[in-house]
């Protein structure tokens, strides 16, 4: 009986990073941009609907969608801020990029604005 003495820890070079083969650099820092780019796009809508609730509230007296969304909102945006400390520290985002992002987060639209910088972005690029 003949046994296999390759070493089990080479990687197949036909194998994609979810088969098992060590995923590069550039895969990892374009998994923690993709990260960041959709908290970013799910903090927006949340603060979004955030903002359509604060009339349902204070023109009509229903607080429940501020209610509701307030600790939503909350909960997204301090997750944005911990994917966004994780990119930048793995300099799959520049301090500038992190930045932009994060004053982005603080106006209406501004995630979906800068969406489109994110995606072109090549990981590693300061």
């Amino acid at each position: 009986m003949e046994t296999d003495l390759r070493p089990q820890d080479t990687a197949n070079p036909y194998q994609t990073p979810s088969q098992g083969a060590a995923a590069t650099p550039h895969d990892r820092a374009r998994k923690l941009v993709d990260r960041v780019r959709h908290v970013a796009m799910a903090e927006g809508v949340s603060w979004l609907l955030l903002l359509a609730a604060l009339p349902l509230k204070y023109q009509f007296g229903i607080p429940a969608g501020v209610k509701i969304m307030g600790p939503i909102h909350g909960a997204l945006f301090v997750l944005l801020l911990i994917v966004l400390f994780q990119a930048w520290g793995d300099k799959a985002l520049s301090f500038g990029k992190s930045v932009l992002v994060f004053f982005a987060s603080l106006i209406p639209f501004g995630p979906f604005l800068i969406d489109r910088q994110l995606v072109e972005r090549d990981p590693g690029e300061s």
